[in-house]
């Protein structure tokens, strides 16, 4: 069996720590470095249900994308839920890895994951990084769909691609609009209006889409939005993410036991769609 310090540096060099966002909070949180590994576990979110799962499958690691202490933190006191987390995995002997905007920006990362869950082809990133020469390397991708296709049935398309959750999909503009490109972004992505329109897609599919941003874009653009729930967009990354650490055991012989959580830790549960009425009205 590999040591951790053997497998993060592997983790490293699909996901180089020094390409983060100067924000982020990327790299390893807890862990021995001599401890033996021989299971690692992939989920989105860092929160106690999935140390729950690290610690029935018993997992040596945990490789997480979202942080758990993105903003520092003063205490691991285990009488707030990070500090639980922080105790459990500690208790359990298991390390956790994350990788964040390094992977959003990575070849391949997280968008390419979203357009190969959705069976888009990728043509190139959205936002290149200037130091790859390869022109690969970058923020979202734009993509074609495997055919054109109206908004609303792609939204619907889209829907049974991406792992289910309460939100579903929610598109914005003409809903018999036919598309045939589009650019992607796993996690919040309307910061990067700009770009698509520079791109000139027919429409972007990402998460967290806000009313303002959302309605001015729509009013003056024939840009079609799909908003999808950030876990849905975002968990792709971790099969991908664990069949390339699959890769890397294999071919150093580790014989690493790779697992992908399907726990699903996106924080809305419920959704009630409303009757279209008169605003005001009684329904």
């Amino acid at each position: 069996m590999p040591r951790l310090h053997e497998v993060l540096t592997a983790l490293d060099a699909l996901w180089p720590p020094d390409r983060a966002e100067s924000w982020d909070a990327v790299g390893t949180v807890c862990g021995e470095p001599d401890a033996e590994v021989n299971r690692v576990l992939f989920a989105v979110d860092p929160v106690q249900e999935i140390v729950d799962e690290a610690v029935q499958l018993g997992a040596g690691l945990l490789v997480t994308h979202h942080p758990l202490y993105l903003r520092g933190t003063t205490t691991v006191a285990a009488t707030h839920f990070k500090g639980r987390v922080i105790h459990d995995l500690i208790k359990n002997d298991i390390a956790l890895h994350v990788a964040h905007t390094n992977a959003d920006t990575a070849d391949p990362g997280v968008s390419d994951a979203l357009a190969g869950a959705l069976d888009l082809r990728v043509v190139g990133p959205l936002v290149p990084d200037p130091t790859d020469d390869k022109g690969r390397r970058g923020l979202g991708r734009i993509c074609e769909l495997p055919r054109p296709m109206p908004l609303r049935e792609f939204a619907a398309y889209a829907a049974k691609r991406l792992p289910a959750t309460a939100q579903g999909i929610r598109a914005a503009g003409d809903p018999d609009k036919v598309i045939s490109t589009i650019a992607v972004s796993g996690g919040s992505g309307d910061s990067l209006f700009g770009y698509v329109r520079e791109a000139g897609v027919d429409a972007f599919l990402t998460a967290d889409l806000r009313h303002h941003p959302v309605s001015e874009a729509v009013q003056h653009t024939s840009l079609a939005l799909l908003d999808a729930a950030h876990w849905a967009t975002e968990w792709p990354w971790c099969e991908q993410a664990a069949a390339q650490l699959d890769e890397i055991s294999d071919r150093h012989g580790w014989g690493l036991r790779v697992h992908v959580s399907k726990t699903v830790t996106d924080p809305w549960t419920a959704h009630a769609a409303t009757t279209p009425t008169t605003a005001g009205a009684p329904n």
